[in-house]
């Protein structure tokens, strides 16, 4: 089932308001499916919140850029607290006065939980659409989202066991992206709309989709692509940046760095296409290693934060890893470089070799093909139908 296929608008819910935001790149594309999804079945619907560029396009009403919510890491929090509550406190106040009917806070925790909890005091139904990672960490947050909505929509099957002592409705809503996944000749067909040779090494890199992230892993980035191209001539990269903005603070960097002759194709978005062509990826954790896992590419996964951040994070962490495929698999099939560690050297050493290392790369294409058949379910039928079931029950 698809979007549109679910049954008729819900009785005296077809010219509703639906409050929605979402806090980064990842967020605005889950949430803009949400909306396609829901416009779908119930035609009348309005939406309105903190969009993106493809929530715009579904038709949300964008009060607020998505980008001020695009923070990452404690330290980079606590200098904005100020300000976010102060944007908390004015998005509850409108959409209250818009009388929204429904609030949907997708992903953005630290933000939006605060916000549904308000809003659900009021009267209000809301929803989570992702659950946060309690599986890895601060699991005492189940207590926080059971306080704050009345659904959790969760990507990942196994979460909805995490919240049944909870209280809290969970729908397993699969991932999206698994839709879209990788086949044996996406390869192939990537490489030629790319114009790429098959035979040529092509790596892809994905330094983040925040300007915080490019902050701070663009030089890193760039050193360890010169350093491969060094080792591999004929070698050539793909970066996917999501924003006009990200992208020219990357080439302002490259330049900085006297990088320009290094073969780099600089791509407005397209990450899926870019890790569809590549050999070996070299990807900033969050969703962008999913992307890479359904895709198929074999990849390598580093992150760097500020010193403040790292310590508070290990203080509650409970798993020994951090990307999704490695949690998918509950075992380390990717590599991770983190802080310290993530330097150009050791990204070089561990993408050559993974490089040189075919039977391992088929391996893990091989897993990566298995996390697509289990996260692909009808998540636009499944999403939409929990939130028509809200609005009925308001």
């Amino acid at each position: 089932m698809r979007a549109g296929s679910g049954p008729a608008a819900p009785l005296g819910v077809s010219d509703v308001t639906i409050g929605i935001v979402a806090g980064e790149a990842s967020g605005d594309a889950l949430a803009a499916l949400l909306i396609h999804a829901v416009r779908a079945r119930i035609p009348g619907a309005r939406f309105v919140g903190v969009a993106g560029p493809k929530m715009e396009e579904a038709g949300c009403e964008a009060w607020v850029p998505v980008e001020t919510l695009s923070i990452r890491g404690f330290s980079e929090v606590l200098a904005r607290v100020p300000e976010l509550w102060r944007l908390r406190r004015a998005l509850a106040r409108r959409l209250r006065e818009a009388h929204v009917r429904l609030f949907i806070g997708v992903d953005a925790p630290d933000f939006n939980l605060g916000l549904e909890r308000k809003l659900k005091r009021q009267g209000i139904r809301t929803i989570h659409f992702v659950s946060p990672s309690v599986w890895a960490w601060r699991p005492e947050r189940i207590a926080t989202i059971a306080r704050s909505a009345h659904r959790l929509l969760a990507l990942f099957p196994f979460e909805p066991p995490l919240y049944a002592q909870s209280g809290i409705g969970v729908t397993y809503v699969g991932h999206p992206l698994a839709q879209e996944a990788a086949t044996s000749a996406s390869r192939r067909d990537a490489r030629e709309q790319l114009k790429l040779s098959l035979a040529q090494p092509v790596f892809a890199l994905l330094p983040g989709s925040r300007q915080s992230e490019l902050d701070a892993h663009s030089e890193l980035a760039l050193r360890t692509a010169a350093s491969i191209h060094a080792q591999k001539p004929d070698a050539c990269f793909l970066v996917p940046l999501a924003t006009r903005a990200t992208r020219d603070k990357f080439e302002t960097e490259r330049f900085r760095l006297g990088l320009d002759a290094l073969p780099l194709t600089l791509l407005y978005g397209h990450a899926r296409d870019a890790l569809e062509a590549a050999d070996v990826a070299i990807v900033a954790s969050g969703t962008a290693t999913l992307q890479a896992a359904l895709a198929r590419c074999p990849h390598i996964i580093f992150y760097r934060v500020k010193a403040l951040t790292e310590w508070y994070v290990r203080r509650k962490y409970l798993l020994p890893y951090v990307g999704l495929p490695n949690v998918l698999a509950g075992r380390f099939v990717v590599p991770e470089f983190l802080q310290e560690e993530a330097t150009a050297e050791n990204l070089t050493q561990a993408a050559i070799n993974l490089y040189d290392d075919t039977v391992t790369r088929r391996r893990l294409e091989a897993l990566f093909a298995g996390f697509a058949e289990r996260l692909n379910v009808d998540t636009e039928g499944l999403a939409s139908a929990a939130v028509a079931a809200e609005l009925q029950a308001v």
